[in-house]
């Protein structure tokens, strides 16, 4: 494909974007499912217009109306050009020719703007905060809160590409046999700095076509989600839980540190997502997992298999503000009464997942949300509502589990872009107090 042709493209994906409900690597890959024609480097090319505007949305449409230009995904793409990828305006406009597959000719006023911000940096000193770290006006406060001066550093770290983040499958390699696996089909891979069983590659490549990947050796897992599951200190035997369980990322994590013994229970109120997970989970060998679609937070299975369970798993539904590195379009679709439903969904959830720790037993509290409001309020207001739970630090389970100190240490975990290479994460860990033996 021709620039033009993957400006078009980009601006197409954009405004169907726009115009729906569905995520935008879900919009992506639909655009490109039906157009098999475009190849995998147009593909990546066409993307990264894509996800650059995602990213920087609220400057660039500064940057537009500054100018008199009707705001939209054409305006953002071409400002983008401009502003973040060094394209010279005689470029843009040659490549807006209204040939097939290519945009239609600038406007006066596009060719205003691409000639107006030829000169100019994306960042503006009169740009509000907000702007100037492209963010909903409405989440400042918050992530001011949790940030402080900070926020500049974090914001910036949510707003690059993630790196590719593997999960060792345990039940079938360890890391050095899935980094020989990869490096023989020339991907090098690095071991992550805190993961014990992750390996990290910078290398865009179709994961899904490596033998490594398509022999279960390896699994797609942000470090941050693997921790997130290491702490639960799942052990072979145990009976297992995974709430929230969705397309089964942590629950194939579960079962490899179970070693395929015990019983491990994948829970989710979306049949299709459990659906999704049983490729996953027979690519990875895994089989003592029981998949269970409930009605609801409080579906009649959780009465009758009350304290039933050694380790509860809650990634409790959220904002998803940690994983904005791979999915930048969220910052724009979620809204104030969004936090607000959340916060009172979550708590239904942890109270009613609680109710199948056994005594003695572990409930793990954990969101990709960097917001107190998700994170450490509801811990504590856990704690206060709940009797017979107390909070296992932070730096004990890791060492129980990952071993070596934790980083930050605490009361509860707090993983982030900008200080730990992860997504952003936040993890509590609650123990129900063990029946009192008889004397």
């Amino acid at each position: 494909m021709r620039p033009g042709a993957q400006v078009g493209a980009a601006i197409d994906i954009l405004a169907a974007i726009d115009t729906g409900e569905r995520p935008a690597d879900d919009v992506a890959a639909d655009y490109f499912r039906h157009r098999r024609y475009i190849g995998a480097k147009d593909r990546a090319q066409i993307a990264g217009h894509v996800y650059i505007v995602l990213r920087h949305r609220r400057a660039l449409d500064w940057w537009s109306r500054k100018h008199p230009v009707e705001i939209g995904p054409r305006s953002r793409v071409l400002a983008a050009l401009v502003l973040t990828e060094g394209w010279r305006p005689e470029v843009v406009v040659a490549c807006c020719d209204g040939d097939r597959f290519r945009p239609p000719p600038l406007s006066d006023a596009e060719k205003r703007l691409v000639d107006g911000l030829a000169s100019r940096t994306l960042r503006h000193p009169e740009m509000s905060r907000a702007v100037a770290n492209d963010l909903p006006e409405w989440l400042m406060p918050y992530l001011e809160r949790v940030c402080g001066k900070g926020l500049e550093r974090e914001m910036a770290a949510l707003n690059e590409a993630a790196p590719i983040d593997l999960r060792v499958n345990l039940l079938k390699a360890d890391r050095a046999t899935a980094r020989r696996a990869l490096a023989a089909e020339g991907i090098p891979a690095e071991p992550t700095p805190w993961s014990p069983i992750g390996l990290r590659i910078t290398k865009r490549v179709p994961l899904g076509g490596l033998a490594a990947f398509k022999e279960g050796l390896v699994e797609v897992q942000d470090e941050g989600s693997q921790i997130t599951a290491l702490l639960v200190g799942a052990r072979p035997g145990m009976c297992v839980v995974d709430f929230c369980a969705g397309a089964g990322g942590k629950t194939l994590a579960l079962a490899a540190q179970m070693a395929n013994r015990g019983s491990l229970v994948a829970c989710d109120v979306s049949t299709r997502r459990l659906e999704r997970a049983t490729r996953r989970l027979r690519r990875a060998g895994v089989g003592n997992v029981e998949r269970r679609a409930l009605t609801t937070e409080r579906d009649k299975w959780i009465k009758r298999h009350a304290g039933g369970f050694d380790r509860v798993l809650v990634d409790a539904p959220c904002l998803g503000i940690g994983a904005w590195r791979r999915n930048p379009g969220d910052k724009w679709r979620i809204t104030k009464e969004d936090l607000a439903d959340l916060v009172l969904r979550q708590q239904e959830i942890l109270r009613s997942a609680a109710r199948l720790v056994r005594p003695g037993g572990r409930l793990v509290y954990a969101t990709c949300s960097l917001l107190h409001e998700e994170n450490e309020a509801q811990a504590e207001a856990f704690l206060a509502t709940t009797p017979g739970f107390s909070v296992v630090s932070a730096a004990r389970a890791w060492h129980e589990t990952i071993g070596g100190a934790a980083p930050g240490g605490g009361r509860y975990l707090r993983l982030t872009p900008a200080r730990h290479g992860t997504d952003g994460f936040f993890v509590a860990i609650f123990e129900r107090e063990p029946c009192p033996t008889a004397s």
